[in-house]
């Protein structure tokens, strides 16, 4: 098949388009230097001989320690019902939306979510802008939450930073070409048109330098979304000369796409991340450590001053314990043919210019030892410590809501799929404990379509500190209430997290040995009380006895006695 023959797509068009205007701005060209400066790639390029490529890398300490703060949270979607207009809807609508922070659980717990956030954050903190493309499993009706490359990304308006707003999307994918081969004869194409499927070398604007090598033939395919008139999402897929899926109406309203932008720029759908701003502080650090080496390594130890002609033997110069010959001497002094040099002084300016660089770029970004938890515990309290840092993170509150926002608009998408996917109802797991045996006891609920359908609801992400020291703070404050007495023991352990300092796992054990203990000692005490009422019972009947027999003695002695007294007192 001759490639010159074949005619692109308009798809592939209109991608081009973009590709140009990404071209223009140096998208492609800032994600590789970014991640390259992050990586600790800082000298890329740099060709010299003889020359320590001498680096201090602050770039990647600054943004793991704001990746780190912005992420030491839990993060939990919470459904809540809209439709208060009809009452007896609510209590329905309330028990439905239960059921969805249930599911919404499910998906962050089976997708690896908070692995997903993490990495998301740090990819904005690098290269400006986090994306997120969600797509549907309909066979466990659990949305599939895709991680997208600021590369590989096109807005149909590159000005408006609102997703939403969007004219249209593009995404493209790299993928195997026997991959789409494959997917193009299950789609009942042609094999002209599958054999139109072919490899291409473009990985040129492919995200970060790895990405540019393949082991295998592969080629870009582009999905396109865009709103039609009617408000629904409309997608196709294609490669650069196959027309895989033509329009489809996709049933939602929402595009199944979300984006985290590190701090907002006027004019720029793509925002501004940390690292481009740190770029030239970052590069003169560097040169400045270069200098310092090379000068260091030129003066500032001795160096051998001889006089070659006077030498028999140059090279034992360099060896330690060497013997060195001279000749034709004449009245010469030994100092006169071979010496050292003094080293120089350097002066102090460069080390203060590089120390003053790194010190000042972290107070300025907010990373210095407060920051980033260097402190001494046993000179502070948990609770200070705590207060230090929350102080000290109130600059990254932006970012804090730019990720809330962001998870509220995947959960938004994932609600819209539910009510447009899940078939005949949506079937939510729970798991429960039972409160006797302490078992799991593990149900299936459903929720029917026509409920789905006729639920409004509004989103919300839960945020729950989960530091280092928001653990601490929060243990001290349960042992203070267990000191105190207004808690009991057992209480205090269950309160404990699951990943608290406090061997919480240990703790049980010792309250269920206890239990065990206690409940041995109260069944033996029962089993003493009973043997007890028992031998109680039995003096009772022994007692009884002897006074039934005491009192018959007595009773046959006193008649006795009677019949003598009787003989007695009467006539013979």
């Amino acid at each position: 098949m001759d490639l010159k023959e074949l005619q692109t797509t308009d798809m592939w068009d209109l991608y081009q388009k973009s590709v140009n205007f990404m071209h223009l701005r140096k998208i492609y060209e800032d994600t590789d230097l970014n991640y390259r400066m992050y990586n600790g790639d800082q000298w890329n390029g740099l060709k010299v001989k003889g020359i320590e490529k001498v680096q201090f890398n602050f770039i990647k300490l600054i943004v793991k320690q704001k990746v780190s703060n912005i992420t030491a949270n839990l993060f939990a979607i919470n459904y809540s019902p809209e439709n208060i207009e009809n009452q007896e809807f609510v209590e329905m609508a309330q028990k439905t939306c239960d059921l969805l922070n249930r599911k919404a659980s499910t998906v962050f717990d089976k997708d690896f979510m908070d692995k997903k956030v993490k990495k998301w954050t740090r990819q904005a903190a690098i290269n400006d802008e986090a994306i997120c493309y969600v797509d549907y499993d309909s066979d466990t009706d659990l949305p599939i939450n895709e991680i997208i490359s600021k590369n590989d990304i096109m807005y149909g308006n590159e000005n408006e930073d609102e997703i939403q707003f969007q004219p249209y999307i593009l995404i493209r994918q790299r993928k195997p070409v026997s991959e789409l081969r494959e997917l193009a004869r299950d789609l009942e194409l042609s094999e002209e048109k599958v054999g139109s499927i072919v490899g291409d070398n473009d990985t040129s604007t492919a995200s970060g330098d790895s990405a540019k090598d393949e082991l295998e033939d592969k080629c870009w395919l582009l999905t396109m979304f865009y709103r039609a008139k009617d408000g629904n999402i409309h997608w196709s897929q294609s490669t650069k000369y196959c027309e895989l899926k033509k329009d489809k109406d996709l049933g939602i309203r929402l595009y199944p796409i979300a984006h985290f932008n590190w701090e907002d720029q006027e004019g720029n759908a793509r925002g501004v991340g940390e690292v481009r701003q740190l770029i030239p502080n970052q590069i003169e650090t560097n040169k400045t450590a270069m200098r310092r080496a090379e000068t260091v390594k030129t003066t500032a130890y001795p160096q051998k001053v001889m006089d070659v002609t006077s030498v028999e033997n140059p090279e034992e110069a360099n060896r330690i314990g060497g013997v060195i010959k001279f000749r034709n001497m004449g009245g010469a002094k030994a100092d006169d043919v071979f010496t050292n040099t003094r080293p120089a002084q350097m002066s102090p300016d460069s080390s203060a210019l590089q120390g003053e660089l790194i010190n000042l770029t972290r107070e300025l970004n907010n990373a210095n030892d407060a920051a980033t938890g260097s402190i001494d515990p046993s000179t502070a309290s948990g609770k200070a410590i705590l207060a230090v840092q929350n102080a000290q993170n109130l600059p990254l509150n932006d970012q804090v809501m730019g990720l809330k926002s962001f998870l509220e608009d995947i959960a938004r998408i994932w609600f819209a799929m539910w009510k447009t996917y899940a078939g005949d109802g949506l079937k939510v797991d729970i798991v429960e404990r039972d409160i006797t045996t302490g078992q799991e006891l593990r149900r299936q609920e459903k929720v029917p379509k026509t409920v789905l359908e006729a639920l409004e609801t509004s989103v919300k992400v839960d945020i729950t500190p989960k530091g280092a020291f928001d653990k601490y703070a929060q243990e001290l404050s349960l042992e203070n209430l267990f000191t105190s007495g207004n808690i009991t023991f057992e209480e205090y352990v269950n309160s404990l997290d699951t990943d608290s300092v406090m061997p919480k796992v240990k703790l049980q054990q010792i309250v269920k040995d206890r239990q065990e203990a206690q409940a041995r000692i109260q069944a033996i005490n029962m089993e003493a009380e009973a043997i007890k009422g028992q031998l109680q019972a039995q003096n009772a009947n022994e007692m009884d006895i002897e006074n039934q027999m005491a009192n018959q003695r007595i009773t046959a002695s006193t008649f006795d006695g009677i019949e003598e007294a009787y003989d007695r007192v009467s006539p013979a």
